[in-house]
């Protein structure tokens, strides 16, 4: 393998939907019979694609099928692709908590895994114990914990709770924890899956300073799975992007992101599907439009953009709001806004039944580029009921010219925005 770390060849895995091993004995025995004399599975051929937006006909799927790659020693590689795309399940056979249905992995030296967030934690047990019963089964001797008791524990922030019972802990507090014991952990690969979302800011800043640091010195091999496409593009040098359980591209991060971006893009309008469908509201249009109503995805620097959300409002609760994001093209948020931003008495406040909303994206604030608007909707500190996580209702947009009056700006502006502030000589 030379300076390969990680080979994956022919890499599947298949499941059952809706079962427990293969819900019939005779079906796992027919496997295991198989299994045993080196013969395909014989009910491999009856698996269909991972097309969650799909109704199939078999009731087995392909989470993984055929995946080839290869990682080199001091890699920062990161793993994109929509929800159910495989990401999680992929790292999951390459950390061995799951076992694949056909193909090889090599790997060379330890691994740390940070999947899900407080898996081996036991509620019952306080933090310092749950970092020696967490760094145990990551493959930390106990001496080694013992050297790196204290760098842990600050690292986590925890030093207050930490001999309180992990019950006790919030989501944060977890998270925190359990990313401290595996970055500790003198591994040669770390492998970590979308979980920093549910850490503060404060603590994403320090987890990105880490992987920077780990970028920059190529002291370890890093997987970085994550709907966060700025922190992709910052932090990985190549990516992998999966889809429908296949490996669709692995390349430089910026290709790998254009073909991402490219294939998602979306109409002038989103029509309602079932996928969205919850308690409180049932999202019917999600359309971009200019001042006089008309459907588009083509304005000028000059132009209002109007984004119309259509709804039927289920079930009216005070704390329900809805919003919107907008990213550039690459993946980077830019702002989101809310129909509940501004004081009190100017909500916009929804209704019971169908009802629209309008939001009016001033003129001459986005610089000349294509962007992307993801609908969201939450109740407020609770719940997220769409989250604009890259699988959200998606509409695309472009900006083009007419950006100033100004003779100096002949060519577009730098910067992501592009606002006329007015300057005033005082004598």
């Amino acid at each position: 393998m030379s300076d390969t770390v990680i080979k994956v060849e022919h890499l599947s895995k298949l499941y059952r939907l809706g079962e427990v091993g293969t819900g019939t004995i005779s079906h796992d025995l027919n496997r295991w019979f198989a299994r045993i004399r080196g013969k395909e599975d014989p009910f491999s051929k009856l698996g269909e694609s991972n097309d969650r937006t799909k109704k199939g006909s078999s009731e087995y799927v392909w989470a993984l099928q055929d995946i080839n790659f290869e990682i080199k020693r001091g890699s920062v590689v990161g793993i994109i692709g929509r929800n159910g795309a495989g990401k999680s399940t992929l790292l999951k056979i390459l950390s061995r908590t799951t076992a694949p249905t056909k193909g090889n992995i090599k790997i060379k030296g330890r691994v740390a895994s940070l999947l899900e967030v407080g898996t081996v934690f036991h509620p019952e047990l306080t933090g310092r114990e749950n970092i020696y019963l967490n760094g145990t089964i990551l493959g930390m001797r106990r001496k080694e914990i013992d050297r790196k008791l204290d760098e842990i524990v600050d690292f986590a922030g925890v030093e207050r709770y930490v001999d309180t019972p992990v019950k006790r802990y919030s989501s944060g507090m977890y998270v925190r924890l359990a990313f401290a014991v595996a970055a500790h952990l003198e591994s040669e690969i770390m492998i970590v899956d979308e979980v920093l979302a549910v850490g503060d800011l404060e603590f994403q800043k320090k987890c990105f300073g880490y992987m920077n640091k780990i970028n920059e010195s190529h002291a370890k091999t890093l997987l970085i799975v994550s709907h966060q496409l700025n922190v992709i593009k910052s932090l990985c040098k190549e990516s992998i992007l999966m889809a429908n359980g296949t490996l669709q591209k692995f390349d430089t991060t910026d290709k790998v992101l254009t073909e991402y971006l490219y294939t998602n893009k979306s109409s002038s309008s989103w029509v309602r599907t079932e996928k969205y469908d919850n308690k409180y509201f049932d999202l019917m249009e999600l359309e971009l439009q200019n001042e006089d109503g008309e459907p588009t995805t083509i304005f000028t620097g000059m132009d209002n953009i109007v984004l119309s959300v259509e709804l039927n409002v289920k079930q009216l609760v005070p704390e329900l709001i809805v919003g919107f994001a907008i990213y550039a093209e690459d993946g980077t948020l830019i702002f989101w806004a809310t129909n509940k931003d501004e004081k009190v008495e100017n909500w916009a406040e929804l209704s019971s039944g169908k009802c629209r909303l309008k939001f009016v994206i001033p003129s001459r604030f986005l610089n000349e580029s294509s962007y992307f608007i993801e609908f969201f909707a939450a109740i407020h500190y609770r719940e997220w009921i769409i989250n604009p996580d890259g699988t959200a209702p998606r509409v695309d947009f472009e900006i083009k010219g007419d950006l100033s009056d100004s003779p100096n700006w002949q060519a577009k502006r730098p910067g992501i925005m592009a606002p006329l502030i007015k300057s005033t000589i005082i004598n």
